[in-house]
């Protein structure tokens, strides 16, 4: 049923009848039955390619024995664990089913109608609907060769803001700010007004000038730091992540967090996941070296890309990228159209296995060709 045809559209609340849900990557599953393939690949979503490490697949199974009994509703374990990664109190620790689900605590603490968020452009689609969800006025600020302008973001900020959100880096572009510039930022940011700083993508982030916004929690009260396990950690199945902030901040949150929102065996993988660095460094390694590869092939293409620091690139083709994307479909490659990003030229490319992302250069170049 569309929305235009819901029966019930006119009984929602406004800001929610106004809603556009966010659109996930469309599932390899998916793709095989409307078409008719096999075998067909996905870049769509930003998944580590190398999957989970073996530490979190032991502890997966080890959970198991256990799926009749409810998880810790408050993730005690889980959040020590993490606490203990960042050096800080376990009372500064907010876990979510993904960190969208913190991201969504945020919005729900922290902003209603009569309220403002504030982010830029080309941000994190979930933004603008956690702010819209309930209620609250959206404030985008232009970007910045893709990127983030803080300067426009602060002319932005007034009484009425409670929360600005900043990817760092950001998704879809994969641009980046430095150390000192964000530091100043919420250095001159009003004590009334929340800033998250999403680091979703921290671990990938090879730059010298790249800050871990986490160290800065006890200079800042008013800071929300996010991470998640869905990214480099291979976890993106059991949709696991956490805030860290002032423990009055989460105290806030918490009281609105559902009861069991983090299930068992993610909170066993989670730690699990936590301890094994060499599953992140050779998953890190391979992003490099394949990002490598996929520029290169985009570069032989004659196309220009955005620099990203994060597990994948956006491409711009040069044309509407929504018929390029369905040509790919149609050879079994699945990537992201942004153009609800406002980048309708633009696809975004997860960075794959080796043999995956040789064979999106060659489909391609095909369908570039054609």
């Amino acid at each position: 049923m569309t929305e235009n045809h819901n029966i019930f559209l006119q009984h929602a609340a406004p800001h929610i009848a106004a809603l556009t849900p966010y659109v996930p990557g469309k599932p390899v599953s998916e793709l095989e039955r409307e078409l008719g393939i096999s075998e067909s690949i996905k870049l769509a979503s930003n998944e580590n390619p190398l999957g989970c490490g073996e530490r979190a697949r032991q502890a997966y199974s080890g959970a198991a024995a256990e799926l009749g009994r409810y998880p810790d509703g408050g993730g005690f374990a889980l959040r020590a664990a993490i606490a203990e990664h960042h050096g800080v109190d376990a009372l500064q620790v907010t876990i979510g089913n993904g960190s969208n689900d913190v991201l969504d605590l945020v919005a729900r603490t922290f902003l209603h109608p009569g309220k403002a968020s504030v982010f830029s452009q080309y941000a994190f689609a979930v933004y603008p609907i956690a702010t819209q969800a309930v209620g609250a006025t959206a404030r985008i600020a232009p970007a910045k060769d893709y990127g983030h302008d803080l300067e426009a973001l602060a002319s932005l900020i007034g009484a009425d803001t409670g929360v600005v959100w900043i990817a760092n880096p950001n998704n879809p572009t994969g641009t980046w700010l430095a150390a000192q510039a964000l530091r100043d930022f919420l250095a001159a940011l009003p004590a009334h007004c929340i800033c998250v700083v999403d680091e979703a993508y921290f671990e990938y982030v090879d730059e010298p000038d790249y800050p871990d916004a986490s160290r800065w929690l006890a200079d800042f009260p008013n800071l929300i730091v996010t991470r998640t396990f869905a990214k480099v950690h291979g976890l993106a199945a059991l949709r696991v992540g956490y805030g860290l902030s002032h423990p009055d901040v989460a105290e806030l949150m918490n009281r609105v967090r559902h009861p069991f929102n983090v299930n068992a065996p993610a909170q066993a993988c989670a730690i699990a996941a936590l301890g094994d660095r060499e599953h992140v460094a050779r998953s890190v390694a391979h992003n490099r070296e394949e990002m490598a590869r996929v520029t290169r092939g985009l570069e032989r293409l004659g196309l220009r890309w955005i620099p990203s620091v994060g597990n994948f690139v956006s491409v711009d083709l040069g044309r509407p990228a929504a018929a390029v994307d369905q040509a790919l479909l149609r050879a079994g490659v699945i990537c992201r159209q942004v153009g609800n990003y406002g980048m309708p030229s633009h696809l975004r490319i997860t960075i794959g296995l080796a043999d995956e992302n040789e064979r999106l250069l060659d489909a391609l170049a095909q369908v570039l060709a054609a």
